[in-house]
Formats: C-alpha cells, structure tokens, sequence
C-alpha cells in the first residue's frame, strides 16, 4: 500500500486558541476571508427551572469543545475526483493532496464536493486554494506550521498507518461530515463530551468566525 501522510488532532487537549490557524495564515500569506485551517467550537445542552427555586434558571448537560481542521487529504478525495481539468491530485509518494495552479480554472466544482470546506477561491488569482500539507516543509524534513505551532501539542502529523497503530481509528466527531463519505486522512482523540458524526445535539458556537 501506498503511503499516505495524515494529521492527528486531540480533542481534549485543544483549547480554541487558533495559533494553528494564524501560523498557517502567516505562512502562506493568505489574503482575507481564506483560512486554510479553521478551529469551531461545537456545544449545545439547555437551562432548566432550578428545583429550590423555579424562577432561577440553571444549566443543564451543558458542552462545548473544539474541533481544528484543514483538507484531509483524503483516501477517496471528492475533489480529485471531480476536477474536470485534472489540476487536483495526489501525490503518489506521500497520498497529499494538491492543485496544480497551471491547470485550474476556477470552476469551484471542487469547492462544492469537499464536505470540509477546504478548497478556497482566490477571487484575485481567479484559482482554487487550499492546505498542501506544507509539502514544501516536509521536502526539508520538517513539519508543518500548523503542527509546530500548536501550543496544546493537539496537533501531530506523520504516516496515517503509524497514527492510528499510536491513537486509534476515531476519525469524524461533531461537526465533522461522517468519515465514509471520504475516508478523511486524520485521528481523533475525542473530547470526554464528543458527540459522533450526523447523531450531534449541539451547534457551532462561533459561526460568524468561520
């Protein structure tokens, strides 16, 4: 089997900080309104009448936790496979997937199929964007941005088939899609209140952010 590189992300360690996403920002130099990588925060739960006192409100099963994620260089990638010019691809030697600038056209069809949300459209370049695993790092044997930045260490990166033998093979929490749509190249170390995919209660807290 080919190799295929992935990321691990550990939901019980993230505390939303986001220097994940403003290292990645910085390291492309991404204009406004496109992040590669994002961090929501998903909760839910409701306020009850207090029994001693019915006209205090009290909360009741209250969550909240957050999820960072970027493309996830998927096994079967929706947008590969709908490309009509070719210009996404997987590399062979590592399973990234990436776009070659020279042939997109700026159709958005990937930006449809993704159900991450990770390619962007750079509206003054007229192309598609999106995380390439800073493959230029990994050539020079170092590790992503986002990875190195995360102060929480909830964030590792490294062959798909060694992370799940160390974290397991959770990959789709709320509000991520389920992971057969795509077969998503990452591990999950769930929060204690993670909910599975498609069976969620709760929302995204920080929609305007996103």
């Amino acid at each position: 089997m080919a190799k295929q590189m992935g990321f691990y992300f550990d939901a019980s360690a993230c505390n939303g900080c986001k220097a994940c996403v403003i290292a990645c920002k910085s390291k492309n130099a991404l204009p406004t309104g496109i992040n590669f990588r994002q961090v929501v925060q998903y909760g839910g739960g409701s306020w009850i009448p207090h029994p001693d006192d019915k006209t205090l409100m009290m909360p009741s099963n209250l969550f909240a936790y957050s999820i960072s994620s970027a493309c996830m260089h998927c096994e079967d990638p929706k947008c590969v496979e709908i490309c009509p010019t070719t210009a996404f691809y997987k590399r062979s030697e590592d399973g990234v997937v990436v776009i070659d600038a020279e042939k997109c056209v700026g159709c958005r069809y990937c930006e449809w199929a993704c159900p991450y949300g990770a390619p962007q459209f750079d509206e003054d370049a007229g192309k598609m964007t999106k995380c390439d695993f800073c493959v230029d790092l990994l050539e020079k044997g170092e590790q992503p941005y986002c990875t190195s930045a995360c102060v929480m260490r909830a964030l590792e990166y490294g062959d798909l088939d060694e992370l799940r033998a160390k974290y397991g093979r959770v990959n789709a929490i709320e509000p991520l899609p389920a992971a057969n749509i795509t077969k998503p190249s990452i591990v999950i170390t769930p929060h204690k209140d993670a909910q599975i995919s498609g069976e969620g209660t709760g929302r995204i807290l920080d929609l305007e952010e996103v």
